[in-house]
């Protein structure tokens, strides 16, 4: 007991003091648990702790990472991927495995080995990826959603990898590679994780194993259809969420052994069941019980991968590891942006999916294990890919660095490929999403013109299809701003993400077109400050309307009558208002807001003065006009004056 909790100690504290650092100096939460698992590497050592066998038990966080995203995909949704799923993913994972073979053989590696190295090594990490994409809010763009694609065509390639690498086994071949050794080394603790006992196709032919295999998958779909509905009823009678969070783990970790026991991947079986639970009533509960374990388990797996690197063999062998790895990033780096030509990614999105996808993956791991097990790969070539694998992985945060910080605006400012605008409005709208698309939709339909402009070609091409003229262009661009007509329009609405992207569009304008007025989104408080500071005057926060009507309803619900609910609303935002001017003027963008000490100061007086006021005793909100609104009765206005009185005592 107390060796087990030494352990988790020793994860948990280099897990809490490394990532909050990393994601502090903008490396990632992913590189944080890398550099945290080689920091902490010697102690494990020194401990005896077996790393593989943990690693081999936090890869499941790959598993319910897989079910979570199946959550987010409707079946409709996955069948208009199908020719990015198997364009891109087909077309990356076969040439990157003939190109990998084609260089394996040309240093004398025999042709099945070089065929399972360029297998194994034509996977990308679904893991980093992922969560690097949904960190960093790529995974709506065209370069994130291709990136997807991909990995999920990585994912389901797996199946017929593990089902073909047996036939390539070449035993005598293992006996010259090892010069006399005991070949079965490499099993000793790596081909236990098959489930040899779970097997239901050991022994059987093929045709009788397709079988299985098509009744185990069908297995998943009938049971996520039709059984999972009535469990979780019958949990939920309970009325205890542990047994629901228990229940939703039994769920995914049935699935999982299901899938072992035919030979597939426990990822793809429990990707399949989320795809079948999407449109479940069940689908968010699932995803707030499932998502922590998630995410401790994959912290868990980064950990591992940085305390699994053989520094040993690494450090005799240095150059040669790093050559390979680079050698491997570069090739499928070469893979990427040539099928980023094909398919037609442009701008940052093409360096998005080129630099994203370049490492080898965690099934990288898995297969080479595996091969090992099968007398495919020699075990001191397997070591040696383990490492490349490790290494290419421990880079790719580095990759992303590269991306966001070098490539992506470079690519902003040299993007030539925007479409010709033929026509321009008085009101310019940057940005088409969620939030650009509503404010679009009310001026026309009040007969305003408009000009839009976004960044997504994707998108774009489905708001075409219903009619709506936009413009493809990065709208930070002076040009295409110029085109759009900006030196004759009346308005411009900024509503495009990223705080970045907003705060470079509005100085430009404030710069170069002082008397146009803005309409900038602001994502929070803090970034609303920043723009006063530019001189932006008006700052919508996305989620502050939203809030305050959703406060308006709860005193509705809570006995407050409509016209004065309506009122303090109206009032709390107009304070509020003027809270936000007034503390623009004392926030230094330069000092978190707590050490600053003119900040907080004003901060204490005004929000004192604004309670004070909205719901001091006695007070009336029948300042404005309110056309429309019944005034409450008697016994209405007894309700709001007690809840006044008790908020005062």
């Amino acid at each position: 007991m107390s060796e087990f909790l030494l352990l988790a100690f020793i994860f948990l504290i280099a897990g809490v003091i490394a990532v909050p650092l990393a994601s502090r100096f903008g490396l990632g939460s992913v590189l944080g648990y890398l550099i945290a698992g080689i920091i902490i590497s010697p102690l494990l050592h020194t401990l005896g702790v077996d790393v593989i066998s943990i690693q081999h038990f936090a890869e499941f966080g790959v598993v319910m990472m897989l079910f979570l995203v199946g959550l987010e995909l409707e079946p409709k949704m996955l069948w208009s991927m199908r020719s990015k799923l198997l364009g891109l993913g087909g077309l990356q994972v076969g040439l990157t495995t003939i190109l990998v073979m084609g260089i394996a053989m040309a240093f004398g590696q025999h042709w099945s080995v070089a065929l399972a190295i360029g297998m194994v090594l034509a996977l990308s990490s679904t893991a980093i990826v992922l969560q690097t994409l949904n960190e960093k809010g790529l995974m709506k763009s065209d370069g994130g959603q291709s990136s997807f694609s991909v990995l999920l065509f990585q994912d389901i390639a797996v199946i017929p990898m593990l089902a073909f690498i047996p036939l390539l086994a070449m035993p005598e071949l293992m006996d010259i590679a090892v010069q006399g050794s005991d070949a079965a080394h490499g099993h000793d603790g790596h081909g236990d994780d098959h489930g040899i006992s779970l097997n239901l196709v050991s022994g059987l032919s093929g045709w009788q194993t397709a079988m299985v295999t098509i009744a185990a998958i069908g297995a998943v779909v009938l049971i996520g259809i039709y059984l999972t509905r009535p469990i979780f009823r019958f949990v939920s009678m309970a009325g205890l969420r542990e047994l629901f969070v228990a229940t939703a783990l039994l769920f995914v970790i049935g699935i999982a052994l299901l899938m072992m026991a035919v030979g597939l991947s426990p990822a793809l079986g429990t990707f399949l069941a989320g795809v079948v639970l999407a449109n479940s009533e069940y689908r968010h509960e699932l995803e707030s019980d499932i998502d922590p374990f998630r995410g401790l388990l994959l912290g868990l797996f980064f950990i591992t991968v940085g305390a699994g690197i053989n520094f040993g063999l690494l450090f005799d062998n240095f150059a040669t590891v790093l050559a390979l790895t680079l050698g491997l990033i570069g090739v499928k780096f070469a893979v990427l942006m040539t099928l980023t030509w094909i398919f037609k990614l442009k701008g940052s999105d093409k360096w998005l999916f080129g630099l994203g996808l370049a490492q080898a993956g965690e099934f990288g791991f898995v297969l080479l294990s595996f091969t090992v097990a099968n007398q495919v790969i020699p075990q001191s070539i397997a070591d040696q890919l383990l490492l490349v694998v490790a290494l290419s992985m421990l880079l790719t945060p580095l990759l992303f660095i590269l991306y966001e910080k070098v490539l992506a605006p470079r690519s902003v400012k040299t993007q030539e490929e925007a479409d010709d605008i033929d026509e321009d409005g008085d009101i310019i709208i940057a940005g088409h999403g969620r939030f650009g698309g509503v404010v679009n939709r009310m001026l026309r339909a009040a007969g305003y013109s408009t000009t839009v402009l976004d960044y997504s070609a994707s998108h774009l091409d489905v708001l075409r299809s219903f009619g709506f003229k936009v413009f493809f262009g990065d709208a930070t661009r002076a040009d295409l701003l110029h085109a759009a007509g900006i030196h004759k329009a009346k308005l411009i609405v900024i509503a495009i993400d990223g705080k970045e992207q907003i705060n470079t569009l509005v100085s430009h304008i404030r710069h170069h077109h002082p008397d146009l007025p803005i309409i900038a989104r602001a994502v929070d408080r803090q970034h609303a400050y920043d723009l006063y500071a530019m001189g932006c005057r008006h700052i919508i926060r996305e989620t502050f309307d939203s809030s305050v009507r959703t406060a308006r309803t709860a005193y509705e619900i809570l006995g407050v009558h409509p016209f004065q609910a309506e009122l303090i609303a109206r009032k709390f935002t107009e304070d509020d208002r003027h809270i936000l001017q007034e503390m623009a003027k004392v926030h230094d963008p330069e000092i978190p807001a707590h050490k600053n000490p003119a900040y907080v100061e004003k901060s204490k007086t005004l929000m004192e003065k604004h309670d004070a006021e909205i719901f001091g005793k006695g007070r009336v909100f029948a300042t404005k006009g309110t056309t429309g609104w019944v005034p409450p009765s008697k016994k209405d206005g007894e309700t709001l004056s007690t809840n006044h009185s008790t908020r005062d005592t």
